[in-house]
């Protein structure tokens, strides 16, 4: 039987007393910060993971719903979806199509790619009334700006996720997943592999991205934590450079829409 080359554990830290993140903040510096609180040397093949929130805060991609004039459409699914016609104008604007309304809940496909709720749209953790926030402008080059800041810090080949909570169609309950990546592939193609048996696997391709920006949420919690950067180490991932699109399924290949 072949040995995995995997380590058969991984360790998750949550880098403690990260401060409120504000526009303009040095992420690269805050990380760096955090892992000589916790006692971490970061090293070759560690993941970071980043909660997509303080990226956007980090980007300045706050917007004040007093600055937002509701298109008609937004006010006509606004009445129908009982939100306020700012937020969903918001919405619309950084989605490239709607899939689905009912009240209280809109499904689109954002402009980067993926279905989501209210297009990642959020005002959770904001710390001001009447501002929503949008998610970072482009979570790859994002992710690649992190990496290469904390390699030039530290010397290490770190691999970055951004994570995000999305709901999922036939499940209950919200989970992490990946909408940046930077030094990993996002897919594992596990095909050409055997089993334990010696049968060749025909169509396994697992989804690391997804899985290492799940175990990140664990520990993130999504509410008054407080931690939104995540150290892993011995994970089992592929190195490479990988990006979002690289995990989102073809429309042509789309059984649900």
């Amino acid at each position: 039987m072949k040995k995995s080359p995997f380590s058969p554990q991984i360790s998750l830290t949550a880098l403690p007393d990260i401060p409120m993140v504000q526009p303009g903040d040095d992420l690269a510096a805050i990380t760096l910060a955090g892992l000589a609180r916790a006692g971490i040397a970061l090293a070759d093949g560690d993941v970071l993971v980043y909660a997509s929130k303080i990226v956007s805060k980090a980007e300045g991609r706050y917007v004040p719903l007093d600055d937002v004039t509701p298109s008609p459409s937004a006010r006509a699914v606004a009445e129908s979806l009982g939100k306020d016609p700012r937020l969903v104008e918001l919405i619309l604007a950084e989605s490239a199509e709607v899939v689905r309304i009912r009240p209280g809940l809109i499904i689109v496909q954002h402009r980067l790619g993926f279905i989501s709720a209210n297009a990642g749209i959020d005002q959770s953790n904001v710390g001001e009334e009447d501002v929503a926030l949008l998610l970072p402008e482009d979570p790859d080059a994002s992710a690649r700006a992190l990496r290469m800041a904390l390699h030039s810090a530290t010397g290490a080949d770190a691999a970055i996720v951004i994570n995000d909570s999305h709901g999922r169609a036939w499940r209950r309950g919200t989970v992490g997943v990946a909408i940046g990546v930077a030094g990993l592939l996002p897919l594992t193609d596990k095909r050409g592999d055997s089993d334990l048996f010696g049968r060749e696997m025909r169509i396994t391709v697992l989804g690391t991205a997804d899985e290492i920006a799940a175990a990140a949420s664990l520990l993130q919690g999504g509410t008054d934590e407080g931690l939104p950067i995540i150290h892993m180490r011995d994970v089992p991932y592929r190195r490479g450079e990988g990006k979002l699109a690289d995990i989102l399924r073809p429309r042509e290949q789309d059984m649900f829409r």
